[in-house]
């Protein structure tokens, strides 16, 4: 066993968990697999899935009676996973690792008996606006964050939200930035075929706060010799109908080729990144829904791509303004439509964004991510 770790198991509980996609089910299990490289007896508890889905983990993985949603029924399910597990946990540290676990948790720590030895949290930006939305859950909130034993942020913008609504983390709260795929290969961007046309790539689950509506729209606002020499295409589910379907109007409208790709393997998705020439991803705060950091900016700089943002949440500490990608204010439409212009021109300064943005896309690691959620809370 590592010098670092030790022999408290960890139990990592999410409702955000492969077969899952998206950044935070991308986190826990990257978060996982450091943990046990660094020698901690880690225990995955996470959403149901089928067998097919299911791959070799080099950590233990429990799968719950549970579809891994934020609603009363998963919330009581899991309680009641926790109440029969309680004498494993009472000596472990219990690491809740996305808000699904955490409102389970909050039902039962009334209770001294379900109270872990070691607690470690992990949020990541929306949860903390609706955790603090109301009274009630304010207060669940607070009384979780005092008993935890340690707490991180993927960001500092989050970190900062997190202390401003609930200021009992002062103190306790550290970073735990994202990072590549363990299984993610930075290699040199080769030279691309010949294309008739710029190829601007956003992926993203499809809803109005990833913001495809609005890099569409600032693409239909190009003069009609740039429109020319573009096409605009988007990865990702859609699990808001009423959204897809105003997408696809307004892409039913414009003059240059839009291409509904859907949800992909990684595998073609790499192929796609390698396909195309400048990443958007113009993110919104959206109510409650943040944007509290985007791993999906570190892949797309990783790929060599030079990204367009808007400037929200915790997008900063993705994409480096100027240096990896061009930040634009929400709410200034002509701006955004400037910036596409800008890379859509200027062949030299994409390469040059994208070239930084390999470099950018390695600075952080989850064994160092890792090492600070457990080291501290097992000494």
């Amino acid at each position: 066993m590592s010098a670092t770790a030790s022999s408290r198991p960890v139990f990592l509980i999410t409702h955000e968990f492969f077969p899952k996609r998206g950044g935070i089910a991308t986190f826990t299990e990257e978060i996982a697999r450091a943990s046990t490289h660094l020698g901690y007896d880690v225990e995955v508890w996470a959403q149901s899935a089928t067998p097919e889905a299911e791959k070799d983990w080099p950590f233990r993985l429990r799968r719950l009676p549970l579809k891994g949603s934020h609603d009363f029924i998963c919330q009581l399910r899991l309680a009641r996973e926790l109440i029969r597990e309680r004498r494993r946990l009472r000596h472990a540290t219990v690491y809740l690792a996305e808000p699904g676990p955490m409102l389970a948790m909050m039902m039962l720590q009334f209770f001294r008996a379900f109270r872990p030895e070691q607690l470690v949290l992990t949020f990541h930006g929306s949860e903390i606006l609706r955790f603090s939305r109301s009274a009630w859950t304010r207060h669940l909130g607070r009384r979780l964050i005092k008993h935890a034993t340690r707490i991180s942020t993927l960001s500092s913008y989050t970190q900062e939200l997190l202390c401003e609504h609930f200021p009992e983390a002062e103190g306790k709260t550290f970073l735990t930035p994202g990072a590549l795929r363990a299984d993610f290969a930075v290699v040199p961007r080769g030279e691309a075929a010949p294309r008739d046309r710029i190829v601007v790539l956003t992926v993203g689950r499809l809803h109005p706060r990833k913001g495809q509506l609005l890099t569409l729209r600032a693409l239909r606002g190009l003069a009609p010799e740039f429109r020319g020499q573009i096409e605009y295409w988007l990865i990702g589910s859609h699990p808001r109908a009423n959204y897809e379907r105003e997408l696809r109007q307004e892409a039913a409208d414009a003059d240059f080729p839009i291409r509904f790709l859907g949800d992909v393997p990684d595998e073609e998705l790499s192929r796609i990144y390698d396909r195309a020439d400048i990443f958007a991803m113009t993110s919104i705060n959206h109510g409650d829904s943040i944007e509290g950091f985007g791993l999906v900016y570190l892949e797309a700089a990783a790929h060599g791509l030079p990204i367009i943002a808007h400037d929200v949440g915790g997008v900063r500490e993705a994409v480096a303004d100027g240096v990896t990608g061009l930040l634009v204010p929400p709410d200034r439409p002509a701006q955004l439509t400037a910036a596409f212009e800008k890379l859509i021109t200027n062949s030299a300064l994409r390469r040059q964004l994208g070239e930084a943005g390999r470099e950018w896309s390695r600075r952080n690691c989850w064994k160092e991510s890792a090492h600070a959620l457990f080291h501290s809370a097992q000494t």
